[in-house]
């Protein structure tokens, strides 16, 4: 049975009323309802890399070879293959976020789907974040990032020679991060966060700060949103060289030699973006890649998108995290 198909079977059967008490991704399903379809999955590739690229479309392969009928969407702003990894380094991501949002919620398919699964590759991670915390239509039920940087980078990367657009942007980068025009313009400069400029991060930042929840008023529609998901996985490369720090991955505060697990953060006692809740649900996993950055093996990759990538039936609940002394309520 096809998606739209299970829902107009909604809409007949009067199961709304039993779905508006079923959990969050599956309110729109019943038990009935549930076929072997897989549910779409949306990836966002990294900086330097392009939506047509032939390696991001051979891990679309493998996704359908796990899971046979899976939609691959991979999200792009540009249908030019050369523009849309341009935008990885120029462009204003809560632009680029918002036009994500937009893109997936007219899709024919996506649309219509009672949930998407979500895969992030380096910075691709924190912007599909962004998306679940902004919008979230159609709802992320399991998302999985890999080297991505959610709690920022304290450094930029090093550039090919012969790679002008990436030299270029992390020129104007150097001494300039704060300014307006590199925050409106410069992508990896709206993720960069060093601690030594926390004051001037928390004022300039175009992106991480807000969807981080780090400044005064906190926004509750994003913790309510990221708390919804089934399943956030968290993959930190072991020896990544080309984010700094490779910590980050994990939402972890490094600061010179000493770094501050998640879980021992304010971010996460007082549960500025939902990870607390989601944790204690059992939806929250820290998890190693070997290697450099992105050096990603097709078992990896395949162990991945059985685990947590499939149909509805076949997601894997957690044991619930047990309350620790001073947990408090959630």
């Amino acid at each position: 049975m096809t998606i739209s198909k299970q829902l107009k079977l909604l809409f007949t059967s009067g199961s709304l009323i039993a779905a508006a008490l079923a959990s969050p991704v599956q309110q729109l399903l019943s038990d009935d309802d549930i076929d072997d379809t897989p549910l779409p999955l949306v990836i966002w590739h990294g900086l330097g890399d392009s939506y047509s690229a032939p390696g991001l479309r051979e891990v679309g392969d493998l996704a359908n070879a796990i899971n046979p009928g899976t939609l691959v969407y991979f999200i792009r702003m540009d249908d030019d293959g050369s523009r849309d990894r341009s935008a990885t380094f120029l462009g204003n991501v809560t632009e680029q976020v918002a036009k994500a949002c937009a893109d997936i919620a007219a899709h024919p398919i996506l649309s219509t789907a009672p949930a998407i699964d979500a895969l992030g590759f380096s910075q691709g991670g924190q912007f599909l974040r962004g998306y679940i915390e902004r919008c979230n239509n159609p709802p992320v039920r399991n998302l999985v990032t890999f080297g991505s940087q959610h709690n920022g980078i304290s450094a930029f990367r090093d550039c090919p020679w012969s790679d002008w657009v990436c030299r270029g942007a992390m020129a104007l980068l150097k001494g300039n991060a704060w300014t307006q025009f590199v925050q409106s313009r410069l992508v990896p400069a709206q993720y960069y966060r060093n601690p030594d400029e926390y004051e001037q991060y928390l004022e300039h930042s175009n992106f991480l700060a807000d969807i981080n929840n780090e400044r005064k008023f906190k926004n509750q529609t994003y913790r309510e949103n990221l708390a919804k998901l089934e399943n956030l996985v968290l993959y930190m490369f072991e020896d990544d060289t080309t984010v700094v720090p490779k910590e980050t991955a994990w939402f972890d505060e490094v600061n010179g030699t000493d770094v501050t697990p998640l879980r021992a953060r304010r971010m996460y006692s007082e549960d500025w973006i939902g990870l607390r809740k989601l944790d204690h649900k059992g939806g929250l996993h820290f998890r190693t890649a070997p290697g450099d950055h992105m050096q990603l093996t097709d078992q990896l990759l395949n162990e991945t998108f059985a685990e947590f990538f499939g149909p509805i039936k076949k997601a894997k609940k957690s044991a619930p995290r047990p309350f620790l002394l001073g947990d408090g309520d959630l």
